[in-house]
């Protein structure tokens, strides 16, 4: 049975002898292992029923530690970090031959990060390896931001996941990649573009041509409630055309009145984007365990975290 615990020993002890944790950061609580160990590193694609086409990100703790799993580091990479680390920024870098393919998922570049929480960064000062790490949920469900989450999804799969509360920011880090003089969004998240760009620059988004990710959270079917799950801009028509069913909304500010709504989840009753997006699946969440129908979700304006927001929202509403 899973045990929800602040205990960090533990959660060493586990590590160290090759298991998998639950752990917080600051965007979704990830499921980690030790990098260097196959052993820990197929476990945890089991345990989320990952398919091995799909890489995950290595976490360290130290702007230092960079060169060691990367090689060739642009210096607009090493810009990036310096400004946003610790913090819900990924690299996507030419990979050290110490990082294994199956991180990797056989490509030659990997994912790197600092994450932004005490916790988190105080399990890895105290271990002498980098964790990889996905999001703490099966494979395509909607990411756990509390350890509630993860314990609900994994209750016999797991033998602790740290409590550190409610993630800071709600949904993934944001990917960026290099090539030759480009900087590159593989993935939308929880660094605006536009905060990007003051940084460092024009980029571009990545747009992908198959279904093989080069990066994690690129699939277009992600981050998905088991209830039906539909995108509209306009909540009141989407109503009507489900009328005769139990109905769960969920709307970015405004309130909207129906005898088929059973719930209404707003994420920010000031439209504020941080809060709506640190919201997003905690809300997501409780719909999903109400026995709804069909989940309407609103989309956003496409700005700043808005195209974050919407991104997810579009990968949880594929069919």
């Amino acid at each position: 049975m899973i045990k929800i615990s602040n205990d960090i020993d533990l959660a060493i002890n586990i590590l160290n002898n090759e298991g998998v944790i639950g752990f917080p950061t600051e965007t979704v609580y990830g499921l980690a292992g030790n990098m260097h160990s196959t052993k820990a590193i197929n476990a945890i694609f089991e345990i989320k029923k990952r398919p091995k086409f799909n890489p995950l990100i290595v976490h360290i703790s130290n702007l230092n530690d960079l060169d060691k799993i990367a090689v060739n580091i642009p210096m607009k990479a090493i810009e990036l970090g310096r400004f946003f680390w610790p913090g819900p920024l990924t690299l996507l870098l030419d990979k050290h031959s110490s990082i294994s393919d199956l991180i990797t998922a056989g490509k030659p570049t990997v994912a790197v990060r600092i994450p932004n929480h005490q916790m988190a960064l105080s399990l890895l000062d105290a271990i002498d390896f980098p964790l990889a790490a996905p999001s703490a949920n099966p494979f395509g469900a909607i990411s756990p931001t509390t350890a509630k989450h993860v314990a609900d999804y994994f209750p016999s799969e797991l033998e602790v996941v740290l409590d550190g509360g409610n993630c800071e920011n709600g949904i993934e880090s944001t990917i960026v990649g290099f090539e030759n003089e480009k900087v590159i969004i593989y993935r939308l998240g929880a660094i605006a573009i536009e905060e990007i760009e003051a940084v460092i620059g024009k980029t571009e988004i990545y747009i992908s041509t198959d279904n093989v990710p080069i990066a994690p959270g690129m699939l277009k079917k992600h981050y998905a409630p088991k209830t039906n799950f539909v995108l509209t801009d306009n909540i009141e028509n989407e109503i009507a055309k489900y009328k005769n069913l139990k109905i769960g909304v969920l709307s970015f500010s405004n309130h909207y009145a129906s005898k088929s709504i059973i719930s209404l989840k707003i994420l920010s009753k000031d439209k504020n984007l941080k809060e709506a997006s640190k919201k997003l699946y905690a809300m997501m969440h409780q719909l999903d365990k109400e026995n709804l129908d069909i989940i309407i979700a609103e989309k956003f304006d496409e700005v700043g975290l808005g195209k974050s927001i919407n991104d997810r929202l579009l990968r949880a509403a594929e069919k």
